[in-house]
């Protein structure tokens, strides 16, 4: 078979990221890949049980999602190393869309088919995005925003905790709310429930500062479970998870037909753009330290394949997740064949032990979403982003308070308009300054920085140092209109530096139009020089560049400077 037969299968071959996970790969890993899932689906297993009960499904969900979805990422994933899964602020997020779409009351079957619609279409969106190189939209909301956002939704995980811990049945919607019926029924509170609570929480606590090598939610699940199964805690009147399935769950597309698509829809793009960021920030995080680039188009592509797998096999949105990630670099995982041995052991959980997951008390599944939300408020980067800038900081609290104030959803479109809000107040005042030359020295420097700094006789040189767009226009024009009331008697030329104009738009066209031709009026000529070429093709549409004339563009400053000295002696 000639060479050329073989094109469309190694084209197949680069497509599929498991093969290039692959690639090299040494039988002496195959030991440490099986270890490392055993020790991703123990540290999973706590939290796919856990955090369902955020949404009001049934723990199953979880681990579906956990198997799935490690098995799609395996295929599609570009990382070797990075395991997706389970997330609570994503669950915390899904809750909200799925509340706005079927109502806090529906039915358990009803939420099951909600959430697993909601994993295939934020697949979906990203599958999309990666076909369009959206991957750029993950920076789209700002880290400061993303931890008071975070922050927020660990506030309203804790609040949405007290009923598990207390025993007690919370119906009111909200922190505040919930805080108030809480103690309105204070009496009503199931002690051993608590005390359950309690103490496995500071198992959680302490795990880590006595460096123990079992993780701390493993050690919860254990115990918690074998109390269970010694003191009967459900004949005690406390709450456990109750029956699982027995066996897999086959693939099966959900029912959209009693969705609001347009809500839904709008739901779906939060929990994408939420979950996605969030995702990018873990992959970069760890990439740091394995050394691997990431590529947030590719990325895109295992999201994508991870959400919608986890859909179809009846679970719900993942994102990357940092503890089963930073738990298989910390065992040796060498490749995405750990992520598929931790589906094994998972699916051999469900398979064998399903009698003894039913015993799993829910105050102590409470404990871990209490510890994992607390994980959530990052204190010491708050801090940070206030000391390095405290406008940004403002923002992050805001994006805080919209979660917990009104609803993790709303949180959401609150974040997206504070990002909307910090990107406009800093493009709305573009520095503008004048250049000059240092006696003996080549190049140009801004007036302002130093005395020794002198303007070129009878020539301007002004500098924008930012896009120049509607919101900006009117603040760069009251600017332009102040230099050319202090020009220099006898200045023939004023030339704008355009080497940091990134985006020029219609009304910023029309702002130069007028500029130029006061000017004008004046008998003074307008050069610009270093224009990016989409900015040229801007003013050439709006005939600005015929107005003003095809020799006074220059494509770099020191040629404006030369054609002037060179009109001044001719």
């Amino acid at each position: 078979m000639s060479g050329g037969d073989h094109k469309p299968a190694d084209s197949l071959a680069r497509r599929l990221d498991l093969l290039a996970s692959l690639r090299g790969y040494k039988a002496a890993w195959l030991p440490t890949d099986i270890g490392a899932g055993l020790a991703i689906a123990a540290v999973g297993l706590p939290s796919a049980i856990a955090y369902p009960a955020i949404a009001g499904l049934p723990a199953e969900t979880g681990i579906y999602a956990s198997i799935a979805s490690v098995l799609a990422y395996a295929v599609f994933g570009p990382s070797r190393r990075l395991i997706v899964g389970p997330d609570a602020a994503t669950v915390t997020l899904m809750a909200s869309v799925m509340g706005a779409a079927i109502g806090a009351s529906a039915g358990g079957d009803a939420r099951v088919a909600v959430a697993a619609a909601l994993a295939i279409v934020v697949g979906a969106i990203c599958v999309l995005a990666r076909l369009l190189k959206f991957g750029s939209i993950a920076s789209f909301l700002s880290r400061p925003i993303l931890i008071g956002f975070f922050a927020g939704v660990a506030l309203s995980i804790l609040v949405g905790q007290l009923g598990k811990i207390t025993g007690l049945k919370i119906d009111a919607p909200g922190p505040v709310s919930s805080l108030i019926e809480l103690f309105s029924k204070v009496d009503a509170i199931h002690w051993p429930s608590l005390i359950l609570a309690v103490a496995m929480f500071a198992v959680l606590m302490a795990a880590p500062r006595l460096k123990s090598p079992v993780p701390g939610p493993v050690i919860v699940v254990v115990l918690a479970t074998l109390l269970s199964w010694l003191f009967g805690f459900e004949a005690m009147g406390m709450r456990v998870v109750g029956a699982l399935p027995e066996g897999l769950p086959s693939l099966a597309l959900p029912d959209f037909s009693s969705l609001s698509i347009p809500d839904f829809l709008m739901g779906a793009g939060a929990v994408f753009l939420v979950s996605f960021g969030a995702g990018i920030i873990t992959a970069r995080s760890f990439g740091e330290i394995t050394g691997e680039e990431v590529d947030p188009n590719r990325e895109l592509a295992g999201f994508g394949a991870a959400n919608v797998a986890s859909g179809l096999l009846g679970g719900f949105p993942v994102t990357a997740s940092d503890s089963r990630t930073a738990v298989n670099l910390s065992v040796g995982g060498r490749t995405q064949l750990a992520g598929v041995f931790s589906a094994i052991a998972l699916s051999a959980a469900m398979l064998f032990f399903s009698d003894l997951l039913r015993l799993v008390p829910l105050p102590a599944l409470g404990a871990i979403l209490v510890a994992a939300a607390l994980g959530l408020i990052d204190l010491k980067d708050l801090r940070e982003v206030w000391r390095i800038s405290p406008i940004e900081f403002v923002f992050a609290i805001i994006a805080m308070v919209g979660a917990i104030g009104f609803g993790v959803l709303q949180g959401v479109i609150i974040a997206i308009f504070g990002t909307l809000a910090h990107v406009v107040l800093n493009g709305m005042h573009p520095r503008v300054v004048l250049l000059g030359r240092l006696p003996n020295q080549a190049g140009f420097y801004k007036m302002h920085r130093s005395e020794r700094v002198q303007p070129i006789p009878e020539m301007t040189i002004v500098l924008i140092q930012d896009s120049l767009l509607f919101y900006s226009v009117d603040h760069v024009k009251a600017r332009l209109a102040e230099i050319r009331a202090n020009l220099a008697p006898g200045t023939r030329w004023l030339v704008l530096d355009g080497s940091a104009l990134a985006q020029i738009d219609v009304t910023a066209a029309a702002m130069l139009q007028e500029f130029h031709r006061s000017l004008e009026a004046d008998g003074i000529r307008l050069a610009v020089a270093e224009l990016s070429s989409e900015a040229t093709a801007l003013l050439r549409r709006a005939e600005l560049i015929d107005e003003i004339g095809e020799t006074m563009f220059f494509d770099d400053l020191e040629d404006a400077v030369r054609a002037f000295e060179a009109e001044q002696n001719g």
